[in-house]
């Protein structure tokens, strides 16, 4: 059976930081994709603003290049590029001025009845300046969100004034914070994995499960985001958002339907229950690293503070945290959370560990029975992998083999796969907030995270140096294996 699109309402789509990096990279390539996917209806415009003084045919021509640069081969059409170009239209805006600001307000006001989503690609520091423009211009309509990008804060009272002041324009259910890993289709299928099957949702729990893994990493360094790495590190960076977006979908009880508000219910109740980190236990339960100079995709790169123009920080490129829930369902099984630059590969993937077999029949010739493990990888190949020990064919006696039920998307399913961007964008339009984070999500997020991050101050914890290419100090091998537990490696 194959996917349906279903069309959306008209709209116009207004992405402040329009001709920025964000735009040309995801924005403009995924909504191209959803029009060659059926998915708009007339009219339908796509309105890029930023200080860049261009005009609407030299945006046009930037979202021409930007397209020829970021599809896939084969997917650059001229004939659909050249309607989706139609579709753009381009207004210079200052943010912090009144400068362009009616010139948006007379464009937009040919769509008055259309879906209005404006989209902030630009620094937080200027959320709050657009969104008062926004009101003080009076562009919102009944039909208006507002998207906003991460990071949401660097610490609780930032995130707090924060949205306090998009809240003072914008209601909550007009406002999208996005993170771009829930638009991920694995990342959707762990829901569909645990609430669609009879399988595994009896043995999801302390009762079944040893243990859970989380890795995010990343073989790149800082690809020119210097200024803002070393004012965030991996903690404020991946964890406070990515990771524990993926932590509260493994561990969430059964929501009561698929509607928006159920699932962060359930979201929010794990992000409270997350036994607190502090000065007391942090340099047991994390370990911070900072990349030195080593080798990647083949060649030798430079080491973290080589990157950096003043070459001191303790910011951290690699954190592994040992987190616990303390409720019923998870009480005892630990959660290793790890993420980080200038490691061994590129890979997302959360393995859920079984508990051993509570007794073996077998007699040591048989072999080392190994513990089942559910790997669901994100990326780079997307897919569902189930360990099993089955007997080795043949003749002989009875020898054990770990085997894995190995489900690939790319091969199970003859069709793009769209990125997370395309199904996020479509769900602003059709105002589902359910892979959106809600105000108190963010505020549960950063409630834990800032204790951690008051422990390393506290403690004068260190980053401790690993070399670019490997999977990070041998602090965070020592975090997981002092539990008699090992890190899963394989790319």
């Amino acid at each position: 059976m194959s996917s349906q699109i279903i069309p959306v309402e008209p709209f116009d789509y207004v992405v402040f930081g329009g001709s920025g990096d964000l735009a040309e990279r995801k924005l403009l390539p995924a909504l191209y994709h959803r029009q060659i996917e059926g998915q708009f209806t007339e009219p339908t415009r796509i309105i890029g603003a930023s200080r860049s003084a261009l005009s609407h045919e030299e945006y046009r021509n930037f979202a021409r290049d930007a397209l020829r640069e970021h599809l896939k081969q084969g997917e650059f059409d001229e004939a659909q590029v050249e309607t989706f170009c139609k579709r753009l239209f381009y207004v210079p805006v200052d943010a912090r001025s009144d400068q362009g600001w009616e010139e948006l307000k007379k464009l937009l006001d040919d769509g008055k009845e259309r879906v209005r989503a404006f989209y902030l690609a630009v620094a937080p520091s200027i959320f709050g300046s657009i969104s008062e423009k926004i009101r003080d211009h009076k562009l919102i309509t009944k039909s208006t969100r507002i998207v906003v990008e991460k990071p949401i804060g660097r610490d609780l009272a930032s995130a707090l004034e924060l949205n306090d002041t998009i809240g003072k324009v914008f209601k909550e259910e007009q406002i999208f914070r996005i993170d771009h890993y829930l638009g991920k289709e694995t990342v959707q299928n762990l829901m569909a994995l645990r609430f669609a099957n009879a399988l595994y949702e009896p043995l999801w729990n302390a009762t079944h499960i040893d243990h859970v893994q989380i890795t995010v990493a990343e073989s790149v360094g800082l690809e020119g985001r210097a200024g803002y790495y070393d004012t965030a590190g991996a903690l404020r960076d991946m964890v406070q958002n990515h990771i524990m977006q993926l932590v509260c979908l493994v561990a969430m009880e059964i929501p009561s339907s698929m509607e928006s508000e159920a699932v962060r219910d359930e979201k929010l109740k794990v992000l409270r229950a997350l036994k607190r980190i502090t000065a007391t236990n942090v340099e047991q339960a994390t370990v911070r690293g900072q990349y030195r100079a080593g080798a990647s995709a083949g060649g030798p790169v430079k080491g973290y503070l080589d990157e950096l123009e003043g070459g001191v920080s303790n910011t951290e490129t690699f954190v592994a945290i040992k987190a616990e829930i303390n409720n019923w369902r998870w009480a005892g099984v630990p959660f290793y959370i790890r993420t980080g630059k200038r490691l061994a590969g590129r890979m997302s993937e959360i393995v859920i560990t079984f508990k051993p077999i509570p007794h073996a029949i077998f007699d040591q010739a048989a072999g080392r029975i190994n513990q089942n493990q559910l790997i669901i990888r994100l990326q780079p190949d997307e897919g569902v992998k189930q360990s099993l020990m089955i007997k080795d064919p043949g003749p002989g006696g009875m020898r054990l083999r770990n085997v894995s039920l190995d489900m690939s998307f790319a091969s199970a399913f003859n069709v793009r796969n769209p990125d997370a961007y395309e199904r996020l964008l479509m769900d602003v339009i059709r105002s589902n907030q359910t892979l959106f984070m809600r105000r108190d999500e963010v505020e549960a997020a950063w409630r834990w995270i800032d204790p951690i991050l008051k422990g390393w101050e506290a403690t004068g914890q260190v980053a401790q140096g690993y070399t670019a290419g490997t999977w990070g100090p041998s602090q965070a091998i020592a975090l997981i294996e002092r539990d008699g537990r090992t890190w899963h490696d394989e790319i």
